[in-house]
């Protein structure tokens, strides 16, 4: 087990390399001057000049790019353009607002996914299977903004039942409605992965033994036949949580929530490089970690995974 995580992590060197790689080369070649951005229209020239020559965007581009590797190596991000913070003390804050949107979303999804998933096995071809996959279905087809606006007309504005948007200094109130939204295509997901999963499992031999042998139908579904389905399921929780992880940007946008995603977009819109540089580099490592621990579980839900 140790020397399969080493391995992992040290495949994880190249693809961080890859990934700083193209993010510098990107913002080297998308229009517009720091300096011009930083000090405004009416900056004279002397000012420019030296600004560029502090972000050191006088130097070859070659020299540029292997003094941005050895900052990130350190983990220095930069230092935003727009707000003069280091980058990694902005994403530091904002990320406990992401994490609490993601967990709980993730959460969520899980919950009704797994669960709706099972009953529509178990009851396949009655009516709860056919109207589960028919909300699975529109839960993946449905845009996160739509879904979100549409909870945020009837919810907040027509019935005023629950606050709109904001943060409410981490009230309760404020979360639901983002959470939903956050998780409805998750839990769709999820959903129909369970279902096809555990119809497979529950077709196989030893289902129908354990069942011969007068085990109740709960035992069989929750202690066999689940557990052998999960591997499938596991990995495409992880894979979600780490996407929400890296910042549900229509989420947050949508409903004012101070997390990454929204950070990401007010970078975009003021052309803050280093910023988006920034948030784009922590999203990668996001799914790097989210994908390492997903496959290291896989030996814990199934004893007869085996690291090799």
């Amino acid at each position: 087990m140790l020397s399969y995580i080493i391995r992992r992590l040290l495949y994880t060197i190249p693809v961080i390399w890859g990934v700083v790689t193209v993010v510098f080369l990107l913002m080297a070649v998308v229009p517009g001057d720091p300096a011009r951005i930083m000090m405004g229209q009416r900056g004279d020239p002397e000012t420019l000049a030296r600004i560029r020559s502090d972000l050191g965007l006088d130097l070859p581009i070659h020299q540029q790019y292997f003094r941005f590797l050895k900052e990130v190596a350190k983990g220095d991000l930069g230092t935003s353009y727009r707000t003069n913070q280091k980058v990694s003390h902005a994403i530091v804050e904002r990320f406990p607002a992401t994490f609490r949107l993601a967990f709980w979303a993730m959460i969520f999804a899980s919950a009704i996914g797994v669960t709706a998933g099972i009953l529509s096995a178990v009851k396949q071809y009655s009516f709860f299977d056919y109207s589960a996959m028919f909300f699975a279905i529109a839960g993946v087809s449905a845009p996160v903004f739509w879904v979100g606006l549409i909870l945020l007309f009837i919810f907040a504005y027509n019935l005023n039942v629950i606050p709109g948007v904001g943060y409410g200094e981490g009230s309760v109130l404020y979360l639901i409605l983002p959470v939903i939204t956050l998780g409805v295509r998750p839990a769709a997901l999820i959903a129909r992965l369970t279902r096809s999963c555990m119809l497979e499992v529950l077709n196989q031999d030893y289902i129908r033994t354990a069942r011969a042998k007068g085990l109740g139908e709960k035992t069989v579904i929750l202690k066999h036949a689940l557990k052998n389905a999960m591997i499938p399921v596991i990995t495409i929780i992880g894979t979600q949580l780490s996407a929400l992880l890296s910042g549900a940007v229509l989420t947050e946008t949508i409903f004012a929530w101070p997390g990454i995603g929204r950070l990401a977009v007010e970078a975009l819109v003021a052309r803050d490089f280093p910023m988006i540089r920034g948030t784009v580099i922590f999203m990668a490592l996001i799914f790097l970690v989210a994908n390492i621990v997903v496959d290291i579980s896989y030996g814990f839900i199934d004893p007869r995974v085996r690291y090799s």
